[in-house]
């Protein structure tokens, strides 16, 4: 099992990342407002994983929540590359409350 919260906070604090297209558009055109690098930074080195997709290709990847220092909740979905050694961040959203029981657990 992948210790994805180290790797991904190792990855951030030393700047092994990547942001896909993808990524960069949703954290800018986020409804509550866009989500800046330094927002996904600090996201990141806090963050906790809600789920795992090791089947996932090019690489496996997961579900990560984070809270920024102004306590904004994040999601990250970040696959690991680890012939590079980076993060590859897939995407990036503020959570929405009515589709996630505290920001942790779907709504069914």
């Amino acid at each position: 099992m992948t210790d994805w919260a180290q790797i991904v906070k190792r990855c951030f604090q030393i700047g092994a990342v990547l942001y896909t297209s993808h990524a960069r558009r949703e954290m800018k055109q986020e409804p509550l407002g866009e989500i800046s690098e330094q927002e996904v930074y600090e996201a990141a080195l806090s963050s906790e994983v809600l789920e795992e997709y090791p089947e996932d290709t090019p690489y496996p990847s997961a579900l990560l929540l984070g809270r920024t220092l102004i306590n904004r909740p994040v999601h990250l979905v970040c696959a690991y590359d680890e012939e590079d050694k980076q993060i590859i961040v897939i995407t990036v959203y503020h959570p929405d409350a009515r589709r996630w029981e505290d920001y942790k657990v779907r709504r069914r």
